[in-house]
C-alpha cells in the first residue's frame, strides 16, 4: 500500500463518557449482541487514542491501524473514514463506529450492502457513479496491487463497466443501475462482508485489530 492517490436515524457524536449508555439500542439496530459491541468498544477505545486522546477516532487513527503510518495517503483510507463518518464531522463517535461496521456483518440484508458500495464509488456525493470516479478507483486498485496497466487498458476496463451498467446511457450510474448491476455480478459484494464479525466476542484483544486491516480490503469489488 502507500499510493497517493438498518435503521438510520441521525448519529449523536457520543462523548468519551456515555459511548456505552445505549449499548441495548445499538444492539437492537445492529446484528451485534451487547456482548459484541462491548468488545468493539475495547478496540474503538485503542484506536480512539492512539494519537489524539479524546475518545473519537481521527483519520490519523484509522490511518496508523491500517498503514502502521500515521502520514501515509490513500485513498481508500479517504473512502474508508467517509464511510464511517456518518456526520461528517471529521471524527468518528462510537455509534458511527458500530454502525457502519454493521454493515458488513454477515447477517446484514444484502440491500443494506449494495447501497453503502454505491457510496464508496460515490466519491463526490452526487448520488451518481461518474466515469472519472470509477476510473480513480480503478487505477487506485491497480496501485494497490502494484500493477500499471496502460491507459487505453483502463479506459476499457472503465467502457466495459459502463456499457454494462449505465442501462439509460447517460454517462453516469444511479443507485438502481448500481443495484441491477450487482443483481448480475454478485461477486461485486464479496468484500462487504467480513465473516469473522460474527465472533466478535470471541475474538481475543489481539485479533480484534483484524477488523481495521479488514476494512482496506473492501474496496476490491470491480476487478
Amino acid at each position: 500500500m502507500g499510493c497517493k492517490v438498518s435503521k438510520s436515524a441521525p448519529l449523536e457524536e457520543p462523548t468519551p463518557s456515555n459511548s456505552l449508555h445505549d449499548r441495548s439500542a445499538l444492539a437492537s439496530d445492529t446484528p451485534f449482541s451487547e456482548s459484541e459491541i462491548e468488545s468493539l468498544h475495547n478496540l474503538f477505545q485503542k484506536l480512539s487514542d492512539s494519537v489524539i486522546k479524546d475518545g473519537l477516532i481521527h483519520k490519523e487513527e484509522l490511518r496508523l491501524a491500517i498503514f502502521k503510518n500515521v502520514n501515509e495517503r490513500n485513498l481508500f483510507l479517504d473512502r474508508i473514514f467517509d464511510l464511517f463518518d456518518a456526520n461528517k464531522n471529521g471524527r468518528i463517535g462510537f455509534e458511527e463506529f458500530v454502525k457502519t461496521l454493521s454493515v458488513f456483518h454477515p447477517n446484514t440484508p444484502k440491500a443494506v450492502k449494495i447501497a453503502h458500495a454505491f457510496k464508496l464509488y460515490d466519491l463526490r456525493h452526487t448520488g451518481f457513479i461518474e466515469r472519472e470516479e470509477l476510473r480513480e478507483m480503478v487505477l487506485a486498485l491497480l496501485c494497490e496491487s502494484d500493477l500499471v496497466l496502460p491507459d487505453d487498458v483502463v479506459k476499457m476496463i472503465v467502457d466495459k463497466t459502463f456499457n454494462e451498467a449505465d442501462a439509460k446511457g447517460d454517462g453516469k450510474i444511479d443507485e438502481e443501475e448500481w443495484k441491477a448491476y450487482v443483481a448480475q455480478n454478485p461477486s461485486l459484494l464479496k468484500h462487504m462482508t467480513l465473516p469473522y464479525l460474527m465472533y466478535v466476542s470471541n475474538l481475543s484483544s489481539s485479533y480484534l485489530p483484524l477488523v481495521p486491516l479488514a476494512m482496506s480490503k473492501i474496496f476490491y469489488l470491480l476487478l
